[in-house]
């Protein structure tokens, strides 16, 4: 039997942070794109069940055309069954807007529900869930009981011990879910493919985000591909990258550099030693050092590539470099605002931006 995990597809997300409203909205409509093709992948392969470990939504308000889509898709393959579980972005409004619920579109509560996933064969692969609430997570753990002679999957979404991460949810404790007979821990809220072993019998999975959506989620994106033999029950599993867009990010050391032109060789040999496609999402990151005099312009190297990609943008995380030698002997005004700096008290990197600030301003230029 095959059985399809992914999670995190956050759909409808707003993803105003990097992109403008064009180039947002033609994003939004390739993650929901994505996730239709996951479904049209899983009708062609006869996977027969899909794991949505938790936010398949972004949040609560979600755009009809977008609710439409997912209960069309739905509606249209009555032989595979989809498993939701909420995750800690959304609320009810999918369900509450559905006048009826799709008879293969199966639910989860506070409390565990099981569902067999082969009830016309043999029986014996089961999915356990539940919706972590606060506050009742002990309770929960306690109340797990699984049939050690079943292949048991057991879905939650959450923050695994070892992971930290910039949204609230709640916390699972791996260790309360060993020796219980769970084969395969299906988790969602990291949006980072990680698998690992439980215990001797099982694994638990992050299937991460079927697409990334901002800088720290850059790399492969899918879904996890399970196949579980019913007669044995031994089972394989293996990531199946699917998104439609890679978000990448490349540092570039421009320590040494002496003028704008310097830097933007720099930049053009790394991205040539690079395997970025024009699909790509392209963070680049000026790193090293670089002398106080030299004018970075990172505005204009940003417009110089940004139509090579989809979307690029540069960071200037260079730390300045004052050559003060250079300034000992200058009886300019110049030369005096740097040494009447160098005798301040201040740490180095603030000498060195008030300096670069101080001899653009006496050069008349715009500050950058």
């Amino acid at each position: 039997m095959k059985i399809i995990h992914c999670a995190d597809i956050h759909l409808d997300s707003s993803l105003s942070a990097h992109l403008d409203e064009r180039r947002a909205k033609m994003r939004r409509e390739e993650i929901l794109n994505t996730f239709l093709k996951m479904i049209d992948y899983a009708a062609a392969h006869e996977v027969q069940a899909i794991l949505i470990a938790g936010d398949l939504f972004d949040a609560r308000r979600v755009q009809a055309g977008v609710r439409a889509a997912v209960e069309s898709a739905i509606r249209r393959h009555p032989d595979i069954g989809f498993y939701l579980l909420r995750g800690n972005h959304e609320a009810s409004g999918f369900l509450d807007a559905l006048e009826e619920i799709p008879e293969n579109l199966k639910l989860f509560g506070e409390e565990w529900t099981t569902y067999c996933l082969n009830p016309s064969v043999k029986g014996n692969i089961m999915l356990t869930g539940a919706e972590l609430a606060p506050g009742k997570t002990e309770e929960l753990y306690d109340s797990l009981v699984l049939d050690y002679d079943r292949f048991n999957i057991v879905m939650l979404h959450g923050q695994q011990n070892n992971y930290t991460s910039k949204n609230r949810a709640e916390v699972i404790a791996l260790g309360k879910l060993r020796n219980k007979g769970i084969d395969y821990l299906a988790l969602g809220h990291v949006h980072e493919f990680h698998c690992e072993e439980l215990d001797r019998r099982g694994r638990w999975c992050y299937s991460g985000c079927l697409e990334g959506r901002g800088f720290d989620e850059c790399g492969e994106h899918g879904f996890v591909l399970l196949d579980v033999d019913e007669e044995s029950l031994a089972y394989q599993y293996r990531f199946v990258p699917f998104a439609s867009r890679t978000l990448r990010v490349l540092e570039v050391d421009v320590t040494g550099c002496t003028a704008f032109s310097g830097m933007e060789d720099a930049v053009e040999d790394a991205l040539a030693e690079s395997e970025f496609s024009p699909e790509d999402m392209v963070k680049i990151v000026l790193a090293g050092r670089v002398d106080v005099t030299v004018e970075k312009h990172v505005d204009l190297l940003s417009r110089r590539l940004a139509e090579r990609f989809f979307f690029l943008k540069i960071y200037d995380e260079t730390k300045l470099l004052v050559d003060y030698d250079s300034f000992l002997l200058d009886m300019s005004l110049k030369g005096e605002f740097v040494r009447q700096v160098k005798a301040a008290e201040l740490d180095e990197e603030t000498k060195a931006t008030v300096i670069r600030y101080g001899l653009q301003a006496l050069a008349g230029e715009v500050m950058e």
